[in-house]
């Protein structure tokens, strides 16, 4: 099979795999326990919960659609 036979090349793929592990970081840093209707826990507050961890997702699904978009150099 011809290289350009290909819709995206080794850099798209790469892109694409570093947004997916942005992604998936993300969603891991919003993760952590709840509160109950026994006991509250303010930690579901924090601030790597509602603010690090979505953006860092954001950065990921930006990269992922640059990753799609991004057109290889012919060589």
């Amino acid at each position: 099979m011809d290289k350009r036979d290909l819709a995206f090349g080794r850099m798209n793929f790469i892109l694409l795999a570093i947004g997916m592990a942005l992604v998936i970081i993300g969603f891991i840093l919003m993760g952590g326990s709840g509160s109950t209707d026994e006991a509250y826990n303010p930690d579901i507050f924090s601030p790597m919960r509602i603010k690090v961890a979505p953006v860092v997702c954001l950065v990921g699904f930006v990269s992922m659609i640059y990753a799609v978009v991004h057109k290889p150099k012919d060589e």
